[in-house]
């Protein structure tokens, strides 16, 4: 939602939730499962003007800040990230976003009473983002995104809980587990699983072993 080229500034997304929560959480030994809701929540001001009918869509792209978030052409310098899918409602009521997201934008719903022409309004959603460079938190290892998938790295985070983090060991905790294998039982996971990680999906159970 920022500039084009040749067109006026477009619409300035208010980080309301600036924080990327990038772990599993749940009970170690037992399964872990991700924030669904996991990302930063945005309020747009302004009618979009000039991006399709759909703030946000499908292969469109954002800038990023620490106090903002715009829309902007995907080939402008200013692009940092790509809408992967887009839905409307709230995560825990809609579709998964795909394993290697990024990160999820989380979109206020905006109805002005009124604008230039009456299509103003933006519905609650989500966008799945993903960066457009690396290093890249949603791949397998990556120690970060919405949702842990196969490849992902766990450690023991107290409490019975665990937490995902990178598994090359450079993050601020090294691994102990990783998940190996997502299948639809916890009888489907090898003899030497050690933990089941709960990941979602048509195979919900990630076998996890120790790193």
């Amino acid at each position: 939602m920022t500039e084009r080229e040749g067109r006026s500034t477009g619409v300035v997304l208010s980080v309301l939730l600036a924080v990327l929560l990038t772990g599993c959480q749940g009970a170690a030994g037992e399964g872990s499962q991700d924030d669904p809701t996991a990302g930063r929540e945005v309020s747009p001001t302004a009618r979009p003007s000039g991006y399709g009918a759909e703030f946000l869509a499908v292969d469109e792209c954002s800038s990023f800040g620490a106090t903002s978030f715009t829309e902007v052409p995907c080939t402008g310098e200013r692009a940092a990230a790509r809408v992967v899918a887009r839905h409307d409602g709230t995560v825990g009521e809609g579709p998964p976003c795909p394993g290697t997201t990024d990160f999820v934008l989380h979109i206020s719903e905006q109805r002005p009473s009124h604008d230039e022409d009456g299509d103003g309004a933006i519905p609650q959603g989500y966008a799945c983002m993903r960066t457009l460079q690396p290093p890249h938190p949603g791949d397998p290892g990556g120690g970060g995104g919405p949702r842990t998938i196969v490849g992902d790295c766990v450690y023991d985070s107290g409490g019975g809980q665990v937490r995902e983090t990178a598994c090359d060991g450079k993050g601020e905790r090294k691994p102990e587990f990783e998940v190996t294998e997502a299948v639809a039982t916890r009888a489907d996971c090898a003899a030497s699983t050690a933990l089941y990680v709960q990941l979602g999906g048509d195979n919900p159970v990630g076998c996890a072993r120790p790193v």
